[in-house]
């Protein structure tokens, strides 16, 4: 076999070519690049002469402008005035108590024929016609999908005058109070501090005829005890702040407002958590149960709550979980506890119930955490000479009428959704809730018998 011997010329020439032949490929790489550069800016020109534009903006304008600073008082005092005149602009559009007036006489006026059931109608002809007389103020009421939406079972397509109106009245308070709330909203975020609403419902007072004969050196109090309901309900998670949106849209503020009434029945009053009489009610229970007159209250004290019949196990979970000073629970704290214990059915109370009957942090509630409840009441059951029920019985019930998606443990969500996670929760803190629960057989026969008599 013949070797041939590479000369020392031939591989020069091999690697001058292949240079030579890359640096041609880059020469025609860049022409092509600036021929592409030429081109876009050949297009760009071109379309901004079709379109008329003159400017080329190259940046897009800011969409987000950073809020000032405490260390930019002007900044600060600007942002403060333009949201004012905002709102103040925003106030002067909403409908005066003589423009409802003249709005509903024309309604009146234009109200199309027959009445049925002493109820007068208007057909969307004449809807229109009110509209272009009412003037622009209540251009935004008249809308055809306003108009759909009040039409129920008229025979001839109308509307109830009187429904309209009441939603006209509706829509007007709501812009009216979203407009009062939002002058608390300091930072115009669009929610309120737990400040910022007690100082809305401190000056609210001298306005409600309901409220006129608290004395003020209690209105600190009421004004404690009227938030308190709208955070425990409205701010389940402890963020220390509530949407405005969610204050209009919860039935919370109506009650609150009702107080603007001058005449309000017994009954309404004590069920209506933000009236005088419920207010002192509440607060007198709290001074009662103080014994030391320290103002706060100690687990020995919390445990006269009610019937007196919570149990010692559930009282220290209460204390663990809850904010306290120094082991003792102070007024906004036993709001909570209040609100929670008279409202077992809303969701936001199991939630608060939950958390205390959680022992292990799981998010869930096993055997042995029923069982770790249940036996203190087996054990209140045996001070007052009664017989213990077993353990294994009310498991298996409450795992019966709770019904949860792993047989093995119950999660917040299970005791929502079964609709009687109020009554596994109080069977297992308080014994008097048990009796009654236990008992239930024996009592809604004498319960039915009294209805009868």
């Amino acid at each position: 076999m013949t070797l041939t011997k590479k000369l020392p010329y031939q591989s020069m020439d091999i690697k001058s070519s292949l240079r030579s032949y890359v640096s041609r490929k880059k020469g025609q790489k860049s022409e092509v690049g600036d021929s592409k550069e030429e081109e876009m800016e050949m297009f760009d020109q071109l379309y901004r002469e079709w379109k008329g534009v003159k400017n080329n903006c190259k940046y897009l304008p800011s969409l987000y402008t950073k809020l000032p600073t405490t260390d930019e008082p002007l900044l600060l005092k600007l942002r403060e005035d333009s949201r004012t005149n905002f709102l103040q602009r925003r106030s002067q559009e909403i409908l005066e108590n003589d423009e409802l007036q003249k709005l509903w006489f024309l309604l009146d006026k234009h109200h199309t024929p027959p009445v049925l059931d002493g109820e007068q109608m208007i057909s969307y002809e004449d809807f229109l016609l009110v509209s272009e007389k009412a003037g622009a103020k209540c251009k935004s009421f008249f809308n055809p999908s306003v108009f759909c939406k009040l039409v129920q079972t008229d025979p001839y397509g109308r509307i109830s005058i009187m429904q309209f109106f009441n939603y006209i009245m509706r829509k007007v308070w709501l812009h009216q109070t979203r407009i009062g709330l939002a002058l608390y909203d300091v930072a115009g975020h669009g929610y309120l501090r737990e400040s910022d609403l007690e100082n809305y419902i401190l000056e609210l007072i001298p306005t409600l005829p309901q409220l006129n004969g608290l004395e003020k050196s209690f209105y600190s109090f009421y004004v404690c005890t009227a938030a308190r309901k709208f955070f425990f309900f409205l701010d389940p998670i402890k963020t220390g702040k509530i949407k405005i949106v969610d204050i209009l849209t919860c039935s919370f503020l109506d009650d609150f407002l009702e107080l603007r009434d001058e005449e309000l029945s017994k009954e309404f009053q004590e069920s209506n958590w933000f009236s005088a009489p419920s207010a002192l009610r509440v607060y007198g229970q709290y001074l009662n149960l103080d014994k030391d007159r320290n103002g706060m209250l100690s687990k020995e004290e919390l445990a006269r709550y009610g019937t007196g019949t919570l149990t010692d196990v559930f009282l220290d979970r209460v204390f663990q979980e809850c904010l306290t000073y120094e082991g003792e629970m102070d007024y906004k704290a036993y709001l909570d506890f209040v609100l929670t214990m008279e409202n077992k059915r809303e969701s936001q109370s199991l939630r608060y119930l939950f958390r205390i009957l959680d022992i292990n942090s799981a998010s869930s509630l096993n055997v042995f955490s029923l069982n770790y409840f249940f036996r203190a009441i087996q054990e209140k059951m045996k001070l007052h000479g009664q017989e213990p029920v077993l353990f294994q019985d009310v498991n298996d019930e409450i795992f019966d009428m709770v019904k949860p998606a792993d047989p093995l443990k119950i999660t917040l969500e299970d005791l929502i959704n079964c609709g009687k996670g109020d009554t596994v929760v109080s069977i297992l803190i308080d014994l008097n809730d048990f009796w009654t629960y236990e008992n239930r057989e024996y009592l809604v026969p004498e319960i039915s018998d009294e209805t009868d008599i």
